[in-house]
């Protein structure tokens, strides 16, 4: 791998399908083997060096990531393991009986929030899930996707002073701490079929948060539609399985999943409504009507009555597209 740099240009690059990133993805064969090699622009070269760190931090702790063979950030690339193509999207869209497998991957967020915090993820994970970052995710809802249904600024800034001021307390009953190894996007076009394990990709943007958040990732996927029953299912597996701390406080975890959940598909919402204006990324925008219902489901819960007043009167159900 001495001389990636030469071996590179002498090879054709088979693009391999993105993210919703500005990364790129290439699959490349070195040595008769084949790498995934990750480019990105040069201004986000800190995302490779949060993807080495965290992917060490994982494999560490026997965690199945891929392996890092080269990183140069001044070419703004860096050449990891290929996991293939075998994701678990791609396993479960046409499989009758998901729960077994979804049981498995449940197995593995617990291994992964099983890693001891004080030792270790608070030494290597630097980053917390803290109000700032909720409040900059769920602004994007603000910024991208209301827009597009209220055209008067300054109703949308009325709307928005008033939201927040309602997601503060949202957020100020969340009762579990951020001391969990919270993966970000922790769902199925994430995880990979590895030699019969779960292998996880995708880890840069990762940090220390609340325990519900990638399990929310997961139930509440947009990519793709679950049944109610199968939810609850996962999420019954999920709390017999867990940490005895989030079972004896079974409904104050619920509470903060419901929460974090509409939190993240607010972020959703703005993210897809910003790839079809900013980038033209117009495949993302038949996710919405799915990503809506996924948020009534959610807002059922007694604790959004008040944001569901302010988000009735400013957007009707019938406008929610």
């Amino acid at each position: 791998m001495q001389n990636i740099l030469e071996d590179l240009k002498k090879n054709k690059l088979e693009k391999v399908a993105g993210d919703a990133s500005f990364r790129k993805f290439y699959r490349v064969k070195l040595n008769k083997k084949n790498y995934i090699l990750i480019h990105c622009l040069k201004e986000k070269k800190s995302n490779l060096e949060n993807y080495a760190k965290i992917n060490y931090f994982l494999r560490k702790h026997k965690i199945v990531a891929p392996n890092l063979f080269q990183i140069n950030l001044s070419k703004n690339f860096m050449i990891i393991e290929d996991f293939g193509k075998k994701t678990f999207f791609n396993i479960l869209k046409n499989k009758k009986n998901k729960l077994n497998i979804y049981k498995k991957i449940v197995d593995c967020l617990i291994k992964i929030q099983s890693i001891p915090f004080e030792q270790s993820i608070k030494k290597n994970i630097n980053r917390e899930y803290n109000n700032r970052i909720l409040f900059k995710e769920s602004n994007l809802f603000f910024e991208w996707y209301v827009p597009k249904l209220i055209f008067n600024k300054n109703k949308i800034k009325i709307f928005k002073k008033k939201f927040n001021k309602i997601l503060l307390k949202l957020f100020s009953q969340l009762f579990f701490s951020n001391t969990y190894f919270v993966h970000r996007d922790f769902h199925v076009s994430n995880l990979m079929l590895v030699k019969n394990k779960i292998g996880i990709i995708d880890s840069q943007d990762a940090l220390r948060g609340n325990p519900s958040y990638d399990l929310a990732s997961l139930i509440d996927d947009v990519r793709i539609k679950t049944s109610s029953k199968l939810k609850k299912q996962i999420f019954r597996y999920y709390l017999l399985k867990c940490a005895k701390q989030i079972k004896k406080n079974r409904q104050l975890f619920i509470n903060d999943f419901d929460i974090l959940s509409v939190q993240r598909g607010l972020k959703i919402l703005g993210i897809f409504s910003r790839l079809d204006q900013r980038d033209g990324k117009k495949n993302y925008l038949c996710l919405i009507p799915y990503m809506w219902k996924l948020l009534h489901n959610r807002l059922k819960n007694p604790l959004f009555n008040e944001l569901n007043d302010v988000l009735n009167y400013y957007i009707p159900k019938n406008k929610r597209i």
